[in-house]
């Protein structure tokens, strides 16, 4: 049985205990990969052959991991020390490992990547370098058999325009980084929301949806501005120079709960009027109290573009091809882990108002790069952030059996940036030109394949 809940001071306790020496810092990555039918570009189902039931069951038969189930469907993967899970829409996820450095994490991507070549080889299928599924619709899309997803569903199309499409359509790259105490975790938790608006800028790479163009460089992004604006977005309060533990707490109490876990059962909270957990807490559910285990859960539905857990994990950035995806936990680990360099991407873009950032990110969905603060354009933001954090990881030294240091991760996508573009922008160009409007060179132009990730 979990620890029972008693007030507020217990909530704020449990950030207070996240807090490490910085010799125990680590770096978590999470990559969501959209896959697709070579065929015809469409999503591959979760159930039958050739879907994504079938396919983690032969990674499974193939690399020894260990199948999980949800009431006889394997929904989940767990290795030696990573695991594969699923996103609502059958989007394969790698949780990596807490990782001393970016060529640890380096390593076990290779390794994920070579493997899911192989299988999805065998099911006539391709891991797309995409943020989200360029074909299919969303009533196209089988939503996958997790009790958990089958609460949120329905309920997203209740708070928001597009919050389905979130689940079934779209994949990211989120980093999970570390902090030492109350003032240096709200410190990193305002900065990386203050360079949100640079971050879906430099790794926009959703411009194509439902078979076309759809008007962003990261449609991904604009879905979250229509998602669910209770839990997600730019909170204004993380700006505030004293803010704190509490605050984010005060925040997250108020936030209505989707579910409570009993006997691995999901107890469904979302019908109204809501119960958010500040109620929860005051006056419990039924028979139930409220657990540590209730909030560890409660904070993993909010969906704000940075979110406080037990280290602070930043969500903005669209899934990328392999020899990118590495680039954001090298950016955000150069940044966060040397106290220059925070300073220096704070710098950046501390001079914006609350509603200024709003409307940066807007733009930054709509134009990726070209999008403007004020006269700059994002591209020479990003590019001066990215310089930022490449020094970050110079100094910080951790060196590969090359004697490389993490920067190397970096380069590739500095060098994009640099010459204006994203993924997005290339996506468009080559749909226009090269591809001309056909899904066939669409997914072989997309797919994972033997170009090095490094």
């Amino acid at each position: 049985m979990s620890e029972l809940l008693e007030k507020k001071d217990d909530l704020i306790r449990y950030f207070e205990d996240g807090g490490k020496p910085r010799a125990q810092w680590r770096v978590g990555t999470e990559y969501e990969k959209v896959v697709v039918r070579n065929s015809d570009g469409t999503a591959i189902p979760y159930s039958g052959a050739g879907g994504v039931e079938d396919l983690l069951r032969r990674m499974a038969n193939d690399y020894g991991f260990e199948p999980e189930d949800e009431h006889g469907h394997i929904l989940a993967l767990k290795g030696e020390r990573a695991a594969i899970t699923l996103e609502p829409g059958g989007q394969i996820e790698l949780s990596g490992e807490q990782c001393e450095s970016i060529h640890c994490a380096y390593d076990e991507f290779a390794t994920h990547v070579q493997q899911l070549i192989e299988v999805t080889g065998q099911i006539g299928a391709s891991v797309l370098g995409l943020a989200m599924q360029p074909v299919s619709r969303i009533d196209q899309i089988e939503l996958l058999p997790k009790a958990r997803y089958h609460i949120m569903y329905p309920y997203m199309a209740r708070v928001g325009k597009l919050g389905q499409r979130m689940m079934k359509q779209t994949a990211g790259v989120q980093a999970n980084l570390d902090y030492s105490d109350e003032r240096d975790a709200m410190r990193k938790l305002r900065v990386s929301m203050g360079i949100v608006p640079l971050l879906y800028a430099i790794f926009a790479n959703s411009p194509l949806s439902d078979g076309g163009l759809n008007g962003y460089h990261s449609f991904r992004g604009h879905i979250w501005t229509d998602t669910d604006n209770q839990r997600s977005g730019i909170p204004e309060f993380v700006f505030r120079a004293d803010c704190s533990f509490d605050d984010y707490a005060e925040y997250a109490l108020d936030v209505p709960m989707y579910f409570l876990i009993r006997n691995h059962e999901y107890i469904d909270l979302t019908q109204p009027p809501g119960l958010t957990f500040r109620q929860y807490l005051e006056r419990g559910h039924g028979r139930e109290r409220a657990t540590v285990e209730d909030w560890t859960n409660h904070l993993t539905t909010i969906f704000t573009e940075v979110r406080l857990k037990k280290y602070v994990e930043i969500r903005t950035a669209d899934s990328q091809p392999p020899q990118f995806m590495l680039a954001l936990p090298a950016l955000l680990k150069g940044m966060l882990y040397d106290d220059d360099c925070l300073a220096g991407a704070w710098d950046l873009v501390k001079g914006w108002s609350y509603r200024e950032r709003r409307e940066i990110a807007d733009a930054a969905h709509k134009n990726g790069l070209d999008a403007r603060a004020g006269k700059i354009k994002l591209q020479e933001l990003g590019y001066e952030l990215m310089q930022i954090a490449a020094k970050g990881l110079e100094r910080q030294r951790a060196l590969n059996k090359n004697g490389q240091d993490e920067s190397i991760y970096l380069l590739r996508l500095m060098d994009l940036v640099r010459s204006g573009h994203s993924q997005a922008s290339f996506v468009i160009s080559r749909w226009k030109g090269e591809w001309n409007y056909d899904i066939d060179r669409l997914v072989k132009g997309c797919a994972y394949g033997a170009e090095p990730i490094l």
